[in-house]
């Protein structure tokens, strides 16, 4: 059941804010950052979560680290947009992918998967992935570097003097 009329605020912006930075601090720590109580903070989250503002809490690990050395990214071409959904339950089954969305521009769908090597990256395209009915084929991009992997910065601009 979600609460009706609730609208963040600062404080669940602020709260939100510190732990997409660090999820593992508690919330007697955010309360004394933000001075209020950690109760205060246990119901903000609550209702966070009730919302659905707040998805899932998940652990982000070094796949490198684990022997996964290739991440490539997938654009889909789907014979129809009518075979998305059935695409979409097909590559839920499929462990390789850890990211997909339905998109805009040259391509139905892109995908994001993770594997061991180039040898795993063939095997999954081609057992896994291009056999699946409805996708029509896929183009294949291997990234050879992330800079980037950061949450959004969710904070209102408090002092901006670009005004």
């Amino acid at each position: 059941m979600q609460p009706k009329n609730y609208e963040i605020d600062d404080l669940d912006r602020k709260i939100l804010s510190i732990l997409m930075e660090n999820a593992k601090i508690p919330f007697t720590k955010i309360g004394e950052m933000l001075f209020v109580s950690a109760g205060t903070i246990h119901v903000r989250m609550k209702k966070m979560e009730e919302l659905g503002i707040i998805k899932r809490h998940q652990l982000i690990v070094d796949y490198e680290k684990l022997g996964y050395d290739i991440t490539a990214f997938l654009g889909i071409y789907l014979k129809q947009s009518s075979f998305y959904s059935q695409v979409c339950e097909e590559l839920q089954k499929v462990p390789e992918v850890v990211g997909l969305h339905y998109t805009t521009g040259d391509y139905s769908m892109f995908m994001k998967i993770v594997c061991k090597d180039t040898n795993h990256l063939k095997d999954v395209l081609h057992d896994k992935i291009q056999p699946i009915d409805g996708i029509q084929r896929t183009e294949t991009f291997i990234s050879l570097e992330e800079n980037i992997d950061r949450p959004l910065h969710i904070l209102k601009e408090e002092n901006n003097t670009n005004q």
